[in-house]
């Protein structure tokens, strides 16, 4: 089958997030042809390159939403109104919490789709004109009646650059409209495409979320202001509820982000959970081998950051110095990007050399700290799985966490853990692992000191790590899961190509299992639908009333709920054509 996999500032690039997991996919399902559909976030990740591609990538088309588009031809008069109304659409439901969001969504992209130009009307007058009447319409949060033009302005730019995917030529029958499937690696903006190939060629729709795009949002407020946050909130929700909507599938990478999506909106029936895959070879010899590491040595491995909240560990380890006077802390990881990660950084180094002066075992011996910063790479740690290695348990600290990916490593190694409770970190451990309140460096040291003096204790628990993550979070299960759900959802869509793109090489699931069965096997007795082609939510058949209720539309107009029988038949609608 052909998929088309949908990124966001990641794959096929050599930085991002997501570029280890959709590398790890695509190589795993070589059985499969992707088509790359990639959006980029700098200059700085496009200057880095491309990751090797393997055969199997068939093409890839990428947009940057750095950049400033060219300009469109202004609308005439009566696109213009087109615009307005739609925009109106858009803009009353994000300002009021309406229901016309998709009708605005949509409305915006088939004129687009014609027309172009959506880059200069969404900074035109007219855009103004249109979101200060829906910031003053009665019944609007206070919050935002009260934005200003520099609030308008500010919006309006937002919202463009989060709408340019609707302004790409990726629309057509030779790109998403010839694929079987669009895999979006995140929701909102990764996602438009998907929800644009669903409503112009009926191409069912699978959003995989390791971190929740609306969660990122709210987080991410910056210095704008209150008007201009509290719209930009309501625009990501109301997007984020209409991707989840459509999606046949989505799978969130933790329960944690599953909780999110509910809350959002989506259908627990669609939802499954499909653990991040990770390379459990690479710390196999730590893990399988016989030395359990310093029994001493608490060791955290992470992205230097406030979220990581190392000031409450380096107060933890001063707790557990008064106990344990030989216990050695080792922080091993490199400062998050800019400024401010510098700045962290230089704060913990500071803290620490105030809380543990430098100590000697004599008066003629060279002192040291008990606190030690490493980086990967460097002399005391060149691999990732000898920062494991050099001690007996590793903790985690944060504030704030997704899918806890430190954690697993140290399962891998067959290590005991101490973590704090945020994110996913309880679903992750499952009981392998001590779990204490965050920011909390008392009941932080006390789980630490508990493991330092029980060798036997630690070994039970990081052995039972181990044979967790070995079950759940590997690389292998998670291929296998999305080739399954790739699978039921071909199988649940069946694809009937035009001609011209039949290449005259089977076809799996093109006819069902029975059609070659010997003899009239649906003769005799009433009509009956088989178990297999029984409606997958949200992308079956529509029933006979709902043909009929609908007999009415727009050809090429896709129903909401509803995706047709087969792909070409819905290409045949869109082109006014009888399906075959």
């Amino acid at each position: 089958m052909r998929t088309g996999l949908l990124t966001d500032g990641g794959y096929p690039y050599a930085t991002g997030e997501s570029r280890l997991w959709c590398d790890r996919l695509v190589r795993g399902l070589e059985q499969h042809e992707f088509d790359v559909y990639a959006l980029s976030r700098s200059a700085h990740q496009e200057a880095a390159g491309r990751v090797e591609l393997p055969p199997q990538v068939r093409q890839v088309r990428t947009a940057p939403l750095w950049t400033e588009p060219v300009a469109g031809r202004p609308y005439g008069r009566r696109d213009r109104r087109r615009f307005a109304g739609h925009f109106g659409e858009l803009a009353a439901a994000v300002c009021g919490g309406g229901p016309d969001f998709a009708a605005g969504l949509y409305g915006l992209a088939e004129l687009t789709r014609e027309r172009g130009g959506l880059h200069t009307a969404l900074r035109s007058e007219t855009a103004l004109r249109v979101l200060e009447s829906a910031c003053r319409a009665p019944g609007v949060n206070r919050t935002v009646q009260a934005a200003g033009v520099p609030d308008h302005l500010a919006f309006a730019d937002l919202v463009e650059r989060a709408l340019r995917p609707l302004s790409l030529d990726w629309y057509t029958e030779d790109a998403l409209g010839a694929v079987d499937l669009c895999h979006a690696t995140a929701g909102g903006t990764a996602a438009l495409p998907g929800l644009l190939a669903k409503r112009f060629f009926g191409v069912p729709l699978l959003v995989t979320e390791y971190g929740v795009q609306l969660r990122s949002h709210f987080l991410a407020g910056g210095d704008r202001s209150a008007p201009v946050r509290a719209l930009l909130a309501a625009f990501h929700r109301a997007l984020a509820a209409e991707v989840y909507g459509q999606a046949a599938v989505i799978t969130p990478g933790n329960t944690h982000a599953r909780r999110w999506q509910e809350k959002c909106g989506a259908d627990p029936a669609r939802l499954r959970t499909v653990y991040p895959g990770m390379e459990a070879a690479r710390f196999a010899s730590v893990g399988e081998g016989p030395d359990a590491g310093d029994p001493a040595t608490l060791v955290w491995v992470g992205r230097i950051e406030p979220a990581k909240d190392l000031i409450s560990l380096l107060h933890a380890f001063a707790e557990v110095r008064r106990e344990e006077p030989g216990a050695v802390l080792r922080i091993v990881g490199a400062p998050a990007e800019g400024p401010d990660g510098a700045a962290y950084l230089a704060h913990c180094r500071a803290l620490a050399a105030q809380l543990f002066p430098d100590e000697a075992v004599g008066a003629h011996a060279v002192g040291s700290n008990p606190v030690a910063f490493d980086e990967i790479g460097g002399p005391e740690t060149p691999e990732l799985a000898d920062a494991y290695a050099g001690g007996a348990v590793v903790v985690l600290s944060s504030v704030v966490e997704g899918f806890p990916v430190s954690l697993v490593e140290a399962m891998f190694c067959g290590r005991a853990t101490v973590s704090t409770d945020v994110g996913a970190v309880v679903e992750v451990i499952g009981g392998t692992g001590l779990v204490v309140p965050p920011r909390n460096p008392r009941a932080l040291a006390d789980a630490c000191l508990a493991l330092l003096r029980d060798p036997a204790r630690r070994e039970r628990l990081g052995a039972a790590a181990r044979a967790r993550a070995l079950e759940l979070f590997t690389v292998e299960q998670n291929l296998a899961a999305f080739h399954g759900i790739y699978l039921d959802l071909i199988s649940h869509c069946p694809v009937r190509r035009a001609p011209e793109h039949d290449t005259g090489e089977p076809r799996p699931f093109s006819y069902p299992a029975e059609s070659h069965v010997p003899g009239n096997w649906t003769a005799g007795g009433a009509a009956h639908t088989p178990s297999w082609a029984e409606p997958w939510p949200g992308v079956g058949a529509r029933s006979g009333a709902d043909a009929g209720a609908n007999a009415g539309a727009q050809p090429g107009a896709v129903q909401a709920g509803a995706v047709p029988v087969s792909r070409a038949a819905g290409a045949a609608a869109a082109r006014g054509e009888g399906s075959r």
